[in-house]
């Protein structure tokens, strides 16, 4: 069936009609005092000229408590208006404790949505409202988001292309449910900066989905309609600015009634109860006609696209480009040596067209640098189309503080289906890493901006980078100079996923050979075992998200009396994080091995039961995921969810082998070398250096930091508990750290003793000495060919573990003191 012609939609973070992006500025209305003339609450002569008054002052929508009767919903399309409908139900009560109410509630929530089913008015439907906190906690929220999905099906059966959202409160912030098409919130705070930073935090919590403000408002009975009309206009203005798709203020009326009473003590309206307008109405409607804007005098802004033979995509991102509501930007595109069509679409827009020969992304991306004239630099894929108002955002979040980049949301591109939908659904996506919800430590490149003068400062991109690992390595090196990057969630580009599997695994293989490269240029950057070590959080589906999601702990408060009801979640580790690496692969092709092996000398069998778990973790792994993940939740049918599944956990399964054979080509391997050339008896020593010249223990040791790290040294500081101040790993393997204290001996002389010794891997120790026994006993068996293969495996792993260790203290040594020559390896 397809959508009713003028019915709004949800459209990646934002509601669009007919294709285009129509922000929802709202009112509320009602409920009222039902009588015998109109048992539903609504009179049809005062909902008329409501109606008709409301689009009269600009509004495009408004939200209900309850089920409209018919000829509501026509009043509305007659006068323009969307309608958020309400589906009541007893939200107050332990609802879940009897299953025949539970059964009752999902039997009137799909008779109200049947009876507005198909209706071109009919914005979305509510399956619930502020369910009060405490009697989430009662239930448990997975008891409780469960059957929310329940709900949310139960509409969908009866009106298939209506939208479905809950309405939550800071309460219970924490219920996850991604399944909505968009999430709504009521949030009265009177403080604008606390409004500010809670709708950062409430766009993250969204993620893809747009975010609406369902309720706004201020009581004008203890305000004064003065201060109303103030709050609400930057109340508005703040929803827009954070890139809410809408708002919905509350309310129309100071009519109001609840719980079988009218209320008189509150008078919240936008007019009284005789309808007769307050200063509010005129000051709402003027925060709804600006829209978001950029404080000040816009700065000029230049917007690159790089592209390669991106013919079939580079006409929407330009058609996007020409429809960016900003006055002062220019576009270029760097054309990188194409041999499709890509001259001639770009031509046909008004854009900067530069062709070079094939040089690879990072290189391009100067060009375009250097050609550009705008104060910022912003950056898009030719695969995505930025939102008409993406260019206003970003700018925006430059003025809020002294960000040198800022960068935004990439969601999947409108209307997916297939393969790039469950691509769309699968781990390895490209995204942002926020340390706070608008301060990022990494920038996307597909959607990210940068003063042109600090841009130019850390010499643009780094032409190693052919494909990718770019935006990661200039984010790194304006981070490393003190410089700050910013997120603005308003900024938004609709990305296209990759439409075929294999398209799919060249992109994460892609991605696996950048990572070989950053780890090669940024060894402090990453751990022992060759990953990233970031500071932030890591947006995005995945199985990383999945496992964060089930360590989950709400922070009620005591006895559940917090205001804002938030969720700690411990960082990923431990044996739960093993099957999310791609190295976890190169474990199961050692246990098979091993397996193998026990065809030769039967006790390697014991290997075969390892094996399956390593196996079944990644399946469980998968499986879990695709569950969890929106493409499955959304299904309609039995069918297609399990198809959808299937094909998801099919890209959980093979994402990390191909960006394992990436690392791998690229030398990213668990038994890398990744300390320095040298080579010093691993074992606790000592060295004391005397200086004539004063100097602070901070000092000496940001010296001895530097000169490791001129070496080539990957270090790390010591945290706030521990004995030692300096690390510096040789691999996955084998580390040395050091420790320093000063005597004072007059004089501004100083005596600096340093205390090294090896840190072995202990599961490094632990494995060679279990392949040595394994080693031992078959030989012992005469079993020679397999007895030699574990022994020299043993050998391997064992040897490793001390030469990483003695290059991490050679390394040291030489820090410690530069004069020193410590043994060369061979």
């Amino acid at each position: 069936m397809e959508r009713p012609p003028g019915r709004l939609a949800p459209v990646g973070k934002s509601l669009c009609r007919d294709g285009v992006k129509t922000p929802v500025r709202g009112v509320t209305y009602g409920p009222f005092a039902p009588t015998d003339a109109s048992p539903d609450g609504f009179d049809p002569r005062v909902a008329e000229r409501d109606l008709s008054a409301m689009a009269a002052a600009g509004f495009n929508a408004v939200r209900v408590y309850s089920v409209p009767p018919a000829w509501m919903l026509d009043a509305a399309l007659r006068h323009g208006l969307a309608v958020m409908v309400g589906l009541p139900w007893e939200q107050h009560v332990t609802f879940l404790d009897a299953r025949r109410r539970a059964r009752d509630i999902e039997e009137r929530v799909r008779a109200g949505a049947r009876a507005c089913a198909g209706h071109p008015a009919v914005l979305c439907y509510a399956i619930g409202n502020e369910i009060p906190a405490s009697i989430v906690r009662w239930h448990g929220r997975r008891r409780v988001e469960r059957y929310l999905e329940r709900l949310y099906h139960a509409v969908k059966d009866e009106d298939p292309e209506g939208a479905v959202t809950y309405v939550s409160f800071p309460s219970t912030e924490y219920l996850h449910l991604p399944f909505l098409d968009l999430l709504c919130f009521n949030v009265y705070l009177e403080d604008r900066g606390s409004l500010s930073a809670y709708l950062g935090r409430l766009q993250n919590l969204a993620g893809d989905l747009p975010l609406v403000m369902t309720e706004l408002g201020l009581d004008s009975r203890r305000h004064g309609e003065d201060v109303q009309a103030e709050t609400l206009e930057w109340q508005v203005g703040e929803a827009l600015a954070a890139g809410c798709a809408g708002a919905f203020v509350f309310s129309w009326t100071d009519e109001w009634h609840r719980g079988g009473h009218e209320i008189h003590d509150w008078e919240f309206g936008l007019t009284t109860r005789e309808r007769r307008p307050k200063p509010a109405l005129a000051a709402v409607a003027r925060a709804f006609g600006e829209g978001p804007t950029v404080p000040g005098e816009p700065p000029t802004v230049s917007v690159i696209v790089c592209t390669h033979n991106d013919a079939t995509t580079l006409g929407e991102c330009l058609a996007g480009l020409d429809g960016l509501r900003y006055p002062r930007y220019e576009a270029i595109v760097v054309n990188d040596g194409s041999t499709d069509s890509t001259p001639e679409i770009a031509r046909s827009h008004d854009v900067r067209l530069i062709t070079t020969d094939h040089q690879g992304l990072a290189s391009v991306r100067n060009v375009g640098l250097a050609a550009a004239k705008g104060e910022i630099v912003a950056y898009v894929d030719a695969d995505a189309r930025p939102d008409p108002d993406w260019l206003t955002h970003l700018v925006r979040r430059f003025a809020t503080a002294d960000y040198v980049g800022v960068g935004g949301p990439n969601v999947p591109w409108p209307g997916a289906t297939g393969v790039a939908r469950a691509v769309a659904n699968a781990p390895g996506a490209p995204t942002h890493v926020l340390v706070s919800d608008t301060e990022a430590e990494h920038l996307p490149g597909c959607n990210m901006a940068f003063r042109r003068g600090a841009l130019e400062r850390v010499g643009g991109f780094d032409p190693r980078f052919h494909a990718a690992g770019d935006d990661v390595d200039v984010c790194w090196r304006l981070a490393e100079r003190g410089l700050r990057l910013g997120f603005s969630p308003g900024a938004v580009v609709w990305h296209r996923r990759r439409d075929s599997v294999r398209a799919y695994l060249r992109q994460q293989r892609g991605y696996g050979e950048a990572e070989g490269l950053l780890e090669r240029k940024w060894p402090q950057k990453y751990s022992p075992g060759g990953h990233a070590a970031w500071r932030g959080r890591v947006y995005g589906s995945g199985a990383a998200e999945f496992h964060g999601q089930r360590r989950w702990r709400v922070y009620h408060g005591t006895w559940g009396a917090n205001a804002f009801q938030s969720v700690y979640r411990p960082a990923n580790g431990g044996l739960a994080a093993l099957p999310l690496l791609p190295e976890f692969y190169l474990v199961i092709a050692a246990l098979l091995a091993l397996s193998v092996g026990g065809l030769a000398w039967a006790p390697l069998l014991a290997a075969v039961p390892l094996l399956v778990v390593a196996v079944a973790a990644v399946l469980v792994d998968a499986g879990l995921g695709a569950a969890r993940s929106t493409m499955v939740r959304t299904s309609a049918s039995r069918a297609a969810r399990l198809r959808a599944g299937g094909l998801v956990a099919l890209l959980y399964v093979l994402q990390p082998l191909a960006r394992l054979y990436g690392r791998l080509r690229r030398g990213l391997t668990p038994l890398r070398w990744a300390g320095p050339r040298g080579l010093a008896w691993p074992t606790t020593r000592r060295l004391d250096v005397w200086d004539e010249r004063w100097a602070s223990p901070e000092s000496r040791l940001e010296t001895i930091e530097a000169r490791l790290r001129a070496g080539r040294a990957a270090v790390r500081r010591g945290g706030a508990y521990g004995r030692w101040d300096l690390e510096v790993p040789g691999g996955a393997l084998g580390a040395a750290r050091l420790r320093m204290a000063i005597e004072e001996h007059g004089a501004g002389r100083q005596l600096a003793r340093f205390r090294l010794w090896p840190r072995p891997s202990w599961t490094g120790l632990a494995v060679g000495t279990v392949l040595a026994g394994l080693s031992a006993g078959a030989l012992a068996d005469g079993a020679w060919a397999v007895g030699a293969v574990l022994a020299g495996a043993a050998l391997l792993v064992l040897g490793r573990v001390v030469q990483e260790c003695a290059g991490a203290s050679a390394a040291l040594v030489c820090a410690v003191q530069p004069r020193h020559r410590a043994t060369e390896s061979p």
